[in-house]
């Protein structure tokens, strides 16, 4: 008796995780420069002459905000890279394997994050 498991994803379904992918990256590389653009354009909110208290206030929160945005075009930087890294593993076929246990990740989770790089067993286990 023949074993068939899969032991990895067919050029045609690879081809369908490569287009989600390419789609996903198209919409975080436009959000992330969304986010640059905030960070390199001065705050002009027109309160040059408004009262010293209200501009020591809107220097924290400028501050602030300046941080958030810092932390989520880090946090879009990393979600690109991890996105490129699974195009890489496309190319090289080895997408949708699990780095811990070998055994190919559910569709569904590839699905809804394509770069995955655990099964929901290993990433259980980690927990």
């Amino acid at each position: 008796m023949e074993k068939t498991t899969k032991t990895r994803y067919s050029d045609s379904e690879l081809q369908e995780f490569k287009t989600l992918i390419q789609e996903k990256l198209r919409v975080a590389r436009e959000e992330f420069l969304s986010l640059s653009n905030s960070l390199s354009s001065p705050n002009s909110n027109g309160t040059e002459d408004t009262s010293g208290t209200y501009k020591t206030l809107e220097d924290g929160s400028a501050t602030l905000e300046k941080e958030q945005l810092n932390q989520l075009a880090a946090r879009q930087k990393k979600f690109i890279d991890n996105l490129e890294n699974a195009l890489v593993r496309i190319e090289n076929k080895t997408y949708g394997i699990c780095r811990e246990t070998g055994k190919l990740i559910q569709k569904e989770r590839l699905m809804a994050v394509p770069h995955a790089t655990l099964s929901m067993e290993a990433k259980l286990k980690q927990a």
